[in-house]
């Protein structure tokens, strides 16, 4: 699309998806969004991208997904699908050049599992820096937060590999890279201090292309998320 500006309430509905790309519904700071920017980027997907604003959303958008949530895809014929795992796992098969999910069932069920555990390390991403704005002692949470590296530290020792799925980047680590990539602008560097493997996985992660095609500098981010906690997210930011 011509813009990368945010679609708000008001908003003229975008055009038709053309023939042969998918659009992709997505917010320019949201990790979650961001996992179907990296799967876009990696497998050279041909797509466009609409913006949303995510505090004062379009009716069209609340009609293709009425939860309202990025990231969202839309196919030529209408078809929309939604959620960040699914999103991607979806791309995998609809593309199926450079498949990032292993081909065998018990790989593809490893990463999922991988995939759930991490889903109970991303909330502290936010209890943390939340817990520190509000004045209190977060350190309990940052011990929990430790525990949950070490065990991925050991989950990369283990297998003695560069990645997550091996010694190439898959699916498993572009699902969890938004985060590490937010770990200056939270304030959670340290935490990383006593995971060797796992801070090497994420320095090697930042030198992959298709990483660096889909991250903002460190100043943009703070200063979006400085807006964002102030309660007036300025989604557009730097544009």
């Amino acid at each position: 699309m011509a813009t990368e500006k945010c679609f708000s309430q008001g908003s003229a509905a975008p055009s038709p998806v053309s023939e042969g790309y998918i659009r992709l519904y997505s917010m320019r700071f949201c990790p979650f969004a961001q996992r179907a920017r990296l799967v876009l980027n990696a497998k050279g997907i041909k797509h466009d991208i609409i913006n949303i604003n995510l505090r004062d959303k379009p009716d069209w958008f609340l009609e293709k997904n009425p939860l309202g949530l990025v990231p969202t895809l839309e196919t030529p014929a209408g078809e929309v699908v939604y959620e960040s795992p699914i999103t991607c796992e979806y791309l995998d098969e609809l593309y199926p050049e450079k498949k990032l999910l292993p081909s065998s069932p018990f790989g593809k069920a490893q990463q999922k599992m991988m995939l759930e555990h991490f889903s109970k390390v991303t909330p502290y991403f936010y209890k943390i820096p939340t817990g520190r704005k509000n004045g209190e002692d977060v350190s309990g949470l940052e011990t929990e937060l430790k525990e949950k590296f070490a065990k991925l530290n050991e989950d990369l020792a283990n297998k003695k590999t560069e990645f997550f799925g091996g010694d190439t980047i898959t699916m498993i680590d572009y699902m969890m890279w938004p985060w590490f990539e937010r770990m200056e602008i939270f304030e959670l560097k340290h935490c990383l201090d006593h995971t060797p493997e796992l801070k090497k996985w994420s320095e090697r992660m930042s030198e992959d292309p298709t990483v660096k095609a889909t991250m903002h500098s460190t100043d943009t981010y703070k200063a979006f998320y400085k807006s964002y906690v102030e309660g007036k997210p300025n989604f557009d930011y730097g544009l």
